[in-house]
């Protein structure tokens, strides 16, 4: 089997127990570790008695790869989503970071869920992704223009709210005043559009969530729609550009631009171990439940 792990350069050195750890339970189970060249780089002499090879060329970890790891928390494992683009490649994140919705693995069950990686004892949660595509210009993002959470809109640092005109299917939807908006997945529903007030969707309820940010209108409340919409937006503002997000990776805008979001045609593969479902996670990391009379 062959394996690959990402990561990105960390500061708590207290970490390291964990990747050592990692390394030497592939290592029991023989399997062929590939490690991204950020990562390789980092940990070049920080880990022991591990024999591995540094991935090089991204085409080699889409077509080759049976598994990828990703060590860090959700941040990580999104960014990671750019690597494998639509190889299906399954994914599966041990979590240093805070939250851990997507990197949902506890350093402390690594050696239980590498366990089930290499036996196969798992199930796939496919998840939905976002595009954005410009109207008649280079796509901003490149090869890029997706985002496994979502697709953020969102003014610049000076004090002038942004109007967002967005339009469903070419029909008007509405007009947001304030500090933007944001086009979440049902993955990106507990992210960003949650702390907004945006609503919880089951990764499996096939939907989009158009969520205003800090709205000055206040009767504007966050939209639930069906994930084969295309949205359109054409935004004014007092600047010359604004910004957009996909996931972690931001742009400048110019305001005379207009593009497009729709669902990508291609989903991301994370691995669900047996041990764990949709609303254990969200029992755990939103603390539902939790109330100190009960202890």
């Amino acid at each position: 089997m062959k394996i690959a792990i990402y990561g990105r350069p960390f500061n708590d050195i207290l970490v390291l127990p964990y990747i050592q750890q990692v390394f030497d339970v592939l290592n029991q189970y023989h399997v062929e570790i590939y490690l991204h060249k950020q990562l390789a780089d980092f940990l070049d002499g920080k880990i022991k008695e591990v024999k591995y090879n540094v991935l090089k060329d991204e085409k080699f970890l889409r077509k080759n790869i049976d598994v990828l790891i990703t060590l860090g928390g959700d941040g990580t494992l999104l960014d990671m989503v750019t690597l494998i683009h639509d190889s299906g490649t399954p994914v599966i994140g041990i979590n240093f970071g805070r939250l851990g919705f997507l990197a949902s693995v506890n350093k402390n069950d690594i050696a239980a869920a590498i366990y089930a990686v290499v036996n196969k004892d798992f199930t796939l949660d496919s998840r939905e992704l976002l595009e954005i595509d410009c109207e008649g210009k280079e796509n901003i993002f490149g090869c890029d223009n997706f985002a496994l959470n979502d697709i953020t809109i969102h003014k610049r640092d000076d004090s002038a709210m942004i109007t967002t005109h967005a339009f469903l299917n070419d029909e008007f939807l509405n007009s947001y005043w304030g500090d933007g908006i944001i086009i979440s997945t049902s993955t990106g529903s507990t992210a960003y559009s949650l702390s907004c007030g945006g609503p919880i969707l089951f990764p499996q309820s096939n939907s989009i969530v158009v969520t205003p940010i800090s709205p000055h209108n206040l009767n504007v409340r966050p939209i639930v729609l069906p994930d084969d919409s295309v949205l359109a937006f054409d935004v004014e503002c007092r600047s010359a550009n604004y910004l957009v997000s996909c996931d972690s990776r931001t742009n400048i805008i110019d305001k005379t631009m207009k593009f497009h979001i729709r669902k990508a045609n291609f989903k991301l593969n994370l691995i669900r171990l047996n041990n764990e479902s949709y609303l254990s996670t969200l029992r755990n990391k939103l603390l539902w439940g939790l109330d100190a009379r009960n202890y």
